[in-house]
């Protein structure tokens, strides 16, 4: 399969924005480029599950209120992408499901609105496993996405599509949903910034039922690191960045004795010898969490997840795949204990994070694997260990889990492809985080 090249020369959000102020840049010509590029790229890599039928309307009135000096907000005319799990007015949230691509949303959920009250401009909705559960991009209602770095191998998932469309420029950013890793992983697989908010840190609201308790957070994926604050100042209504001091970051190249990717852990040293010339003190060392109770909780919450969902919307799951519907079923077979023990174990892991262990921030790979053959679930091998379904997972998991913020970054290729690395800080940390990105981004630019 032929390689489809990403799109380095597009400008990033910022620089769009800058030149809409300068008149180097229109929005109308801006959306019809991502439109030539949905045309001539999305046949090869699946990114988009519906498109929007406005674009280029929404695109004359961005260029008018420009040429008036009067744009609607901070983001006018930047076209974006949003997960097909968001609902968005006027197309359906599909969330990769037959049933529910046959519904259209008449309304926009919370984030969607305030990027939309801020200017940008949908262009579509990007494909996602059913439910959003798994870490590829493949449904039986719109297929397999693809990596615009090699077409063969996955974005990753459950956010596939979103990063497919930035990665290749068919949209400047993305909106996404982080349940267990899927703003942040994919990212990692594409080479673009991702922010996975802290629990309540984006208001959500008017969507789709929750699956995984409160574990999943709105957040922006980007192609730079300040047009990542630039979306997570729209989406909170919060200052973006802070001027970060000299920090204190702990550095975790294995969770335990799962294995990790030779590539990634060159990348991972290269990156702690990033930050230490930044002027922080960076200190190598082991999680201090045990994540086994959350391993063994895992499956135990989806499958509880999807049974609510069978419950409160019967032709939702009817329409979905065997996998899905058998989940659902061994969910429906737990009791309200399970549950309440589930989240007992949850609120002791919360706790136990509380001050993030007297560090300012935790250094891990968004993932143990690279990308691998878009239409499988998952690696089965790591580094020649056996894995299972969440081994190219077991670094995301657990700050879903404690309702941490984390920011995934790009950290150089392996092998041509990109690698991802994340900072984790404690509760109320996304904007030393977006400030840490910041000079990061200056850095590697320079």
């Amino acid at each position: 399969m032929t390689t489809v090249t990403h799109a380095n020369k597009i400008p990033d959000a910022c620089a769009l924005l800058d030149g809409y102020r300068t008149g180097k840049y229109d929005p109308v010509a801006q959306i019809r480029a991502c439109l030539d590029r949905i045309d001539r790229l999305d046949p090869t890599l699946n990114a988009f599950s519906a498109r929007s039928a406005d674009a280029l309307q929404k695109a004359q009135a961005s260029l008018a209120r420009w040429q008036r000096g009067t744009p609607l907000g901070p983001l006018d005319g930047v076209p974006v992408i949003i997960k097909d799990n968001l609902a968005c007015a006027g197309l359906p949230a599909a969330w990769g499901n037959a049933a529910l691509g046959k519904r259209v949303c008449l309304q926009d959920e919370i984030p969607v609105a305030a990027l939309r009250k801020a200017g940008a401009i949908v262009l579509g909705k990007g494909n996602t496993p059913e439910f959003a559960v798994e870490g590829y991009t493949d449904n039986q209602t719109f297929g397999t996405t693809r990596n615009p770095f090699n077409p063969a191998l996955t974005p990753g998932g459950s956010s596939g599509g979103v990063v497919a469309a930035v990665a290749s420029g068919m949209a400047l950013a993305g909106l996404a949903t982080d349940g267990g890793g899927s703003i942040r992983r994919p990212a990692g697989y594409t080479g673009l910034w991702g922010l996975k908010p802290a629990i309540n840190s984006v208001p959500r609201g008017g969507g789709l039922p929750q699956v995984l308790l409160d574990f999943e957070t709105v957040g922006p994926i980007t192609r730079s690191a300040r047009d990542l604050a630039l979306f997570f100042s729209a989406l909170s209504d919060r200052p973006a960045t802070t001027l970060p001091r000299t920090l204190r970051i702990l550095a975790v190249e294995r969770v335990a004795n799962a294995p990790c990717d030779p590539g990634i852990r060159t990348a991972f040293a290269r990156t702690t010898a990033q930050l230490q010339s930044l002027g922080h003190s960076v200190e190598t060392g082991s999680l201090p969490l045990d994540l086994d109770p959350l391993s063994a909780l895992w499956p135990l919450i989806v499958e509880i997840g999807l049974a609510h969902l069978a419950q409160v919307d019967p032709p939702v799951m009817a329409s979905a795949a065997r996998k899905y519907r058998d989940i659902a079923a061994r969910g429906a077979k737990h009791c309200a204990v399970d549950l309440y023990n589930a989240m007992t174990q949850v609120f002791a892991m919360r706790e136990a994070v509380r001050g993030l262990w007297g560090f300012d921030a935790v250094l891990l790979p968004t993932a143990a694997a690279q990308p691998w053959a878009a239409d499988e679930s998952h690696p089965t091998v790591i580094d020649g260990q056996q894995v299972g379904p969440r081994g190219h997972a077991v670094y995301t998991g657990w700050v879903n889990a404690t309702g941490l913020p984390a920011l995934a970054f790009p950290a150089g290729l392996a092998d041509g492809m990109p690698v991802g690395m994340q900072l984790v800080a404690d509760q109320g940390g996304e904007a030393m985080l977006l400030g840490l990105a910041a000079a990061l981004g200056r850095q590697s630019q320079g």
